[in-house]
C-alpha cells in the first residue's frame, strides 16, 4: 500500500538523520566533549597569564634598574658640577694672589730702556703697587728708610676676595627682596655696572624666581619640538622634575603642568643659556623668547586664584590669564 511505502521511506530518512547526528552526541562526553574543551581552555588561559605576568615582572625589574642607574648618573653629574664650581671659585680667589707673586725676572711694562739705569726688582710684599713704586721718589738705602716703607705697605691691607663676594651677594639679595616686596628696584650693586635706566637685570631675575617659588603649578602649551628642547635644557638642574604626563593636542602641540620648583629650574637654565650663547643663534632665540614669555605671565600674578597658562605659540588665541 502507498502509506506503507511512505512510512518505510520516512523511517529510512530518520535513520539517515540519526547517522548524521551520531558524532554530535559525543559533545556530552566528559572526556572529549564540551566539558573537556572548557578545561583545556582554562588551563591554556592560566599558562598564558603566567607567562605574561613573568614577562611584566622582568620588565618592571629592568625599568627599576634603569631608573636607579639614571639617578646615580644624575647624582654623579651634580657632584661633578659642584666640584667644577668650587674649582672656579678657587681660581677666582687665587688669581689676585698669583698676580702679586709674579716672578722677579718677568719683564715689566715700564722697564727701563737699554743703556739706562736698571729698574728695581718688584717687591714680593702683599701691599706692593707697581704704579705707586714707579712714581715714588727714590729712598735712601739705610735701615730706617726700609722700615718706614714696610710699615706703609702693612698699613694698606688688601681686601679679601671671599668677603667681597659675600658682601656683593648680600647686597644683591637685599635689592631683590626690596623689589619683590614692592619697595621699588634699588640701585644695582657695585659688583657689576647697571644698564641704562639704573636697573640691574639680576634683580629682575631674582624677583622672577621668588614669584615662581610662590606658584603651585602652571599650564604650559608648546610644540612638541620646543618642549623636548626645554626638557633637554633643564633636565640636569637639581630642582627640575619631568612632569608625569604630557598631553597631545591638535597640530603637534602638547600641554603639560609644571610645578613652581620645576619652573625655577627652567628659568635659571633659560637665563644662563641666553647669556652664554651668542646672538642670532637658535638656542639664544629659543631661550630669550621662552624666558620673556614666562616672565610676562608671572609678572601679572596677583594672588586671586587665576590659572597661570604659559603659551609658547603666537598662533593660539590668548585668554585673559595668558
Amino acid at each position: 500500500m502507498k502509506w506503507k511505502d511512505a512510512f518505510s521511506a520516512a523511517m529510512k530518512e530518520l535513520e539517515a538523520i540519526r547517522a548524521l547526528l551520531a558524532p554530535v552526541a559525543r559533545l556530552d562526553d566528559p572526556t572529549v566533549g564540551l566539558t573537556a574543551l572548557h578545561g583545556e581552555l582554562t588551563q591554556t588561559r592560566l599558562k598564558i597569564l603566567e607567562v605574561v605576568q613573568g614577562g611584566v615582572t622582568g620588565l618592571r625589574e629592568e625599568n627599576r634598574e634603569v631608573r636607579r642607574r639614571q639617578d646615580r648618573m644624575i647624582s654623579d653629574l651634580n657632584d661633578t658640577r659642584g666640584e667644577l664650581r668650587q674649582l672656579l671659585e678657587l681660581a677666582d680667589v687665587l688669581r689676585p694672589l698669583a698676580e702679586l707673586q709674579r716672578p722677579a725676572g718677568e719683564p715689566e711694562a715700564d722697564a727701563a730702556a737699554p743703556g739706562g739705569p736698571a729698574a728695581a726688582e718688584p717687591s714680593l710684599e702683599p701691599g706692593y703697587d707697581p704704579a705707586a713704586s714707579a712714581t715714588a721718589p727714590p729712598t735712601s738705602s739705610d735701615t730706617d728708610s726700609q722700615g718706614g716703607t714696610m710699615e706703609s705697605n702693612q698699613q694698606q691691607p688688601q681686601p679679601e676676595p671671599e668677603r667681597q663676594n659675600r658682601d656683593q651677594d648680600d647686597a644683591l639679595k637685599r635689592a631683590i627682596q626690596a623689589a619683590y616686596q614692592g619697595n621699588g628696584t634699588p640701585a644695582a650693586p657695585s659688583s657689576a655696572p647697571a644698564p641704562t635706566g639704573g636697573e640691574d637685570p639680576r634683580v629682575n631675575h631674582g624677583v622672577l624666581l621668588l614669584k615662581a617659588a610662590g606658584v603651585a603649578s602652571v599650564d604650559l602649551v608648546a610644540h612638541r619640538d620646543t618642549w623636548e628642547w626645554l626638557t633637554a635644557l633643564a633636565v640636569d638642574h637639581d630642582h627640575f622634575r619631568t612632569p608625569p604626563s604630557v598631553e597631545d593636542i591638535k597640530e603637534g602641540r602638547v600641554q603639560t603642568v609644571l610645578s613652581g620648583r620645576s619652573l625655577i629650574g627652567l628659568l635659571i637654565k633659560l637665563w644662563d643659556t641666553r647669556h652664554a650663547t651668542t646672538p642670532l643663534e637658535a638656542d639664544w632665540a629659543l631661550a630669550t623668547t621662552a624666558y620673556n614669555r614666562i616672565a610676562a605671565d608671572l609678572t601679572g600674578v596677583d594672588g586671586e586664584g587665576q590659572t597661570i597658562r604659559i603659551v609658547l605659540d603666537d598662533g593660539l588665541p590668548h585668554t585673559a590669564n595668558d
